[in-house]
């Protein structure tokens, strides 16, 4: 009865339902008209994405769902961009790989509903002095971060030219972020994850993405009708068509 938009990601996509999150906000957008289904991952980066994506989305045959979601999010990058000499070197991926893994994630979902509309979306820019703050993060013998800006930012240049190659939308977090002056308390809570500011600022861009690309909520037809269209005097009628 009611269409689908997938987020597909890493934790920043796994925790986009916490309160004030960007995925809520993007349910209670599209609320009695899209179901917005999470499919986050934290931890996650495109090696490992791409190997269970037939798993997170399996075929019609195998239990999955056989109408075309109108939307599908991919937000990995963060994970990717880890440095290969540091702590979290084990989520470490090239950076030409994330892009041929991007290239193949975006031709798997194509292949499978070729009509839905694929987003893809930059890794966000990185406070590398508030990533040492925090007791999670396991710092190398220099005392230096795990991530860098400058490694995130080519990250995010690579996703921009997977989605121009693919010739699907994509939001630049990273670039469009760091035009805010005070991006970094603004935006990130921990060097990485999401403020309630940077969800809203993820939840505006990727409606107004939607929009651009013909989805729009204002639009989109509800699965049942509302209350103003029931009439009091013989409520069952609504629901005869």
């Amino acid at each position: 009865m009611r269409p689908k938009i997938y987020l597909f990601g890493d934790s920043i996509t796994e925790a986009s339902f916490d309160e004030a999150g960007w995925g809520a906000s993007l349910a209670n957008h599209f609320a009695r008209k899209a179901d917005v289904v999470l499919r986050g991952y934290s931890g996650y980066n495109t090696r490992w994405a791409l190997k269970v994506a037939e798993r997170v989305f399996p075929p019609p045959a195998d239990g999955g769902d056989d109408e075309q979601p109108l939307a599908v999010t991919v937000f990995f990058g963060a994970n990717d961009a880890c440095l290969a000499d540091r702590s979290s070197a084990f989520q470490h991926v090239p950076l030409q790989e994330y892009k041929q893994n991007l290239d193949a994630i975006v031709s798997f979902f194509k292949r499978r509903w070729p009509n839905t509309t694929v987003i893809l979306i930059t890794p966000p820019p990185i406070d590398e002095a508030a990533r040492l703050l925090h007791p999670y993060v396991v710092e190398d013998l220099l005392g230096e971060p795990e991530r860098t800006n400058e490694a995130a930012g080519a990250y995010a240049k690579a996703c921009v030219t997977a989605a121009e190659e693919c010739e699907c939308p994509v939001i630049d977090l990273w670039t469009k972020m760091q035009q805010f002056p005070d991006w970094k308390h603004a935006y990130l809570s921990d060097g990485l994850h999401l403020t309630q500011g940077g969800n809203k600022f993820v939840f505006e861009e990727v409606v107004k993405t939607m929009k651009e690309n013909g989805l729009n909520a204002e639009t989109l037809p509800v699965d049942l009708p509302l209350i103003e269209n029931i009439d009091p005097t013989d409520p069952l009628k609504a629901f005869q068509d």
